[in-house]
């Protein structure tokens, strides 16, 4: 049974229930990083809000489709400048390497350091690269329509041809207008605020493709309304992103995805908080780096950084200290142990009604705009209830599906069972699931013959060694 879930809409400016297009089926796009440079641990917030998202979705009910993009190509140094350098070229030209080189390398790098915070993958990850023909596709209908203009090689999307340019962000066109004091900078653009939807590639241009309007390269927001759109259609669910993408990158591909199909093809915005570190801003442009590799260096279990930014609201700012960071790795190291000594009792096939109670209210904060530091407070309360220690496990265990911090990790080090075992518990619960109660009790049977206490949970069928 599907369970209600809230979320926070950057665009309605309030916390709404979530109805998808499509009863019990969520379709997602996240605006995935820019692999030039080693993703930091501000990035990768970000990139937590999805994956925890897309779990708590899974936990409930829904049946979940997530599509995240690498942009490989066309991210502007300044989006505002049509003499702006693409990041891709400056660190090609730093490293000796070719731009796709470049790519690769930090591609993998991002999936191993995602992988360490407990971010699952995407089920898909299209290159920008890769989809250019979509690319000048969409910049080909939206000059059609009138909401762009080819000039001087390049095309501009016409801001002022969008009635609803500016909802998401609360910017207005005249804001805008007044903010470009030097109205001459690029003398193709007919408005200071149009932006490029495809750029006349220069003679020293290293990634450029031909066109309709001759050699050049995307800009980069056209890249997520192609890719998305071709991958999730003219109508899907949510779109995650920053809080520092809200303008111009999500304003811009509102007006050229909602533009070129004439309807609203997101239903919910949502956008999470930055990372600070002494106050400012973790970012590559500041300097104050901090990289997994470097949690993992000092000694941390990187999921202890998963674990930290539960204490803070996905949607506000939050610092980071290494204060903290101890303290959160010593709680998650902790919760580990006592997973360990429950899982030693005896579990019985429902919870009590106090351990039921646990889990009301644990569902309840993360159906309720992703309330982590509430599911937190609750899965912190375990410990002292008054419940079984085999309640406890079966709490903790199923509640770890959305927190992601690998908390049955010594009691699974405890005991790994093979996958002849392994085989004999799917086929056990398949047999529960259809009542072949009598099949049931013979594979109970027969791991109790190999040494096995079996355990009926809400999660399914547990064994230990018997003691």
């Amino acid at each position: 049974m599907l369970v209600r879930m809230r979320i926070y809409s950057t665009l309605a400016r309030r916390v709404e229930d979530l109805e998808p297009i499509n009863d019990g089926k969520i379709t997602m796009y996240t605006c995935g990083p820019t692999v030039y440079r080693y993703a930091h641990i501000g990035n990768l917030r970000t990139f937590l809000l999805a994956d925890v998202l897309r779990r708590a979705l899974r936990y409930v009910g829904y049946d979940v489709a997530q599509v995240m993009n690498i942009t490989d190509v066309g991210h502007m140094t300044d989006e505002s400048s049509e003499t702006a350098v693409d990041k891709m070229l400056l660190a090609s030209e730093d490293e000796g390497l070719a731009p796709l080189e470049i790519a690769a390398k930090y591609t993998e790098a991002f999936i191993e350091d995602s992988t360490s915070i407990g971010i699952q993958p995407a089920d898909e990850f299209p290159k920008a690269t890769d989809h250019v023909p979509e690319m000048l596709e969409l910049t080909a209908k939206l000059v059609e329509l009138g909401h762009a203009y080819p000039a001087g090689g390049s095309v501009y999307y016409d801001v002022s041809s969008f009635d609803g340019y500016g909802s998401l962000s609360g910017n207005t066109l005249d804001n805008l207008r007044s903010g470009h004091r030097d109205l001459e900078m690029d003398p193709n653009k007919r408005h200071a605020a149009d932006f490029s939807l495809w750029k006349e590639a220069g003679p020293f241009r290293l990634m450029k493709w031909a066109s309709p309007w001759g050699e050049g390269f995307p800009g980069w927001h056209i890249e997520c309304s192609a890719m998305s759109m071709k991958y999730l259609g003219e109508r899907f669910d949510i779109h995650t992103g920053g809080n520092d993408l809200v303008f111009p990158h999500h304003e811009d591909e509102i007006a050229q995805s909602d533009g070129a199909v004439g309807h609203r093809v997101v239903s919910y915005w949502v956008h999470g908080g930055h990372l600070n570190l002494a106050g400012q801003k973790i970012a590559k442009s500041t300097g104050n780096v901090i990289r997994v590799p470097e949690l993992a260096g000092r000694g941390y279990d990187p999921l202890s950084f998963r674990y930290l930014t539960f204490q803070t609201r996905y949607r506000s700012m939050m610092d980071f200290t290494w204060d903290a960071m101890t303290a959160a790795d010593g709680k998650v190291k902790q919760m580990r142990q006592r997973m360990a000594e429950w899982s030693l009792a005896a579990q019985s096939a429902s919870l009590s009604a106090e351990a039921a109670t646990l889990d009301a209210r644990f569902r309840h904060a993360i159906t309720e705009d992703l309330d982590l530091p509430a599911a937190v407070v609750v899965l912190n309360e375990v410990a002292a209830a008054p419940i079984s220690d085999g309640d406890k496990y079966a709490l903790v265990a199923s509640w770890d599906a959305v927190l992601g911090v690998d908390l049955e990790r010594n009691a699974r080090q405890a005991y790994e069972p093979d996958e002849r075992v392994l085989a004999l518990l799917m086929e056990r619960d398949l047999a529960r699931e259809a009542k072949d109660f009598a099949k049931s009790d013979t594979i109970r049977d027969a791991l109790a013959e190999m040494g096995l206490e079996v355990m009926d949970t809400p999660a399914g069928t547990r064994v230990r060694p018997r003691s």
